[in-house]
């Protein structure tokens, strides 16, 4: 299962993504899990590289097997924003459409 926290300020802007799991750490693989996974990747790293190449904003990234942790360090442009909430409606889509066992996501105020 992937587990998604997404990072929001007292001002409900998101200010980050923490993403942990994938389909090949699971103990029962569930059909379509596979795809899950990789929708998420590509939306999230999609997000990031946009943030970088579209953007003047600072962050910080760190990506290991199987985890993903981005964060905003300084105050987010209307794109990083924009790109962000993108992200998050993606994420909740997928979540919306198939649920657990493959995704859960979870909101923490930062």
């Amino acid at each position: 299962m992937i587990h998604v926290t997404v990072l929001v300020d007292s001002e409900h802007n998101y200010r980050g993504i923490h993403l942990t799991g994938h389909a090949g750490l699971a103990d029962d693989v569930q059909e379509g899990q596979e795809a899950v996974c990789a929708a998420v990747s590509a939306m999230t790293l999609n997000m990031a590289n946009s943030v970088e190449h579209f953007t003047d904003d600072r962050f910080a990234a760190d990506e290991d097997d199987g985890m993903f942790d981005f964060r905003f360090t300084d105050a987010l442009s209307s794109e990083s924003k924009l790109l962000m909430n993108s992200l998050v409606f993606g994420l909740m889509n997928i979540e919306e459409a198939y649920g657990e066992p493959y995704i859960n996501i979870r909101f923490e105020e930062v």
